[in-house]
């Protein structure tokens, strides 16, 4: 099966309406990773911004990525693990590489916040070199790509979820165990029947969350607080030690 990218699509100072229209589709596309959206979902307000000239395309997959949609997507209803590999997808065009690269951006959001997450991708070097101010991101995951290993464009394959595929249907990290163990991907292409495929499910995964200055601890109590809990249940319990003014230590996987 061969895999063929739409052609990049970039706004230029002299865009019609109709050019306008485009790029507002092709974000909401990529950006919610294709979408079934109803007509009071979209953002009106950016749309008229973008179209008036007084935001560009990149003002415009932020605001988008920062929507209560996409929050509800994929920040409340998937694992930690899938969030990050979709951000990746969504706002850079490829997967995480490593397990540095997801393991930073699990660091960002529990220490900086859901917003600060989304602006670490919008705001980096790599999307501007990418993307720039006016360019819809697009997945780039069907050629190999300068200074890029192999493994990355394997990676990059498996996210994929082919013309018809929405991503919101995929709730637990398809990269977790390969980026974990730092091995390759074996590239399995979405099958004619949409079926998800043997991928390992990152909600079965335990993880030990290290805690300090909960309100759960007792006041004389100096150590850390454990707890362990599956993937499917982790981000609860992040938001549950955060209202609790606990600071979380580490993060990590335990079998």
């Amino acid at each position: 099966m061969s895999v063929v990218l739409d052609t990049p699509i970039e706004l230029r100072p002299n865009s019609s309406l109709d050019d306008i229209d485009i790029a507002i589709r092709a974000v909401y596309k990529q950006v919610l990773g294709n979408p079934h959206m109803m007509e009071n979902e979209r953002l009106v307000t950016a749309e008229s911004q973008l179209k008036n000239g007084s935001i560009t395309v990149r003002d415009f997959v932020r605001a988008v990525a920062k929507s209560d949609l996409y929050r509800d997507r994929y920040f409340e209803s998937c694992s930690p693990y899938r969030f990050v590999e979709l951000n990746f997808k969504h706002l850079l065009g490829r997967a995480p590489l490593d397990r540095s690269e997801i393991s930073e951006h699990i660091r960002i959001c529990i220490e900086a916040g859901y917003d600060a997450e989304i602006d670490s991708y919008i705001d980096s070097q790599e999307y501007q070199e990418k993307f720039g101010d006016n360019t819809v991101p697009y997945y780039q995951g069907a050629k190999s790509q300068v200074g890029q290993k192999q493994v990355g464009y394997n990676r990059t394959l498996s996210l994929y979820q082919g013309y018809a595929g929405v991503d919101s249907a995929f709730k637990d990290s398809r990269l977790v165990e390969a980026i974990a163990t730092n091995s390759g991907n074996k590239i399995t292409l979405p099958s004619t029947g949409g079926r998800r495929g043997a991928y390992k499910d990152a909600t079965e995964k335990m993880f030990k969350i290290v805690v300090k200055g909960s309100k759960f601890d007792s006041p004389r109590r100096s150590s850390n607080t454990e707890y362990v809990v599956s993937g499917a249940k982790m981000t609860p319990q992040i938001q549950r030690i955060h209202r609790a003014g606990g600071t979380i230590v580490s993060i990590t996987e335990i079998q």
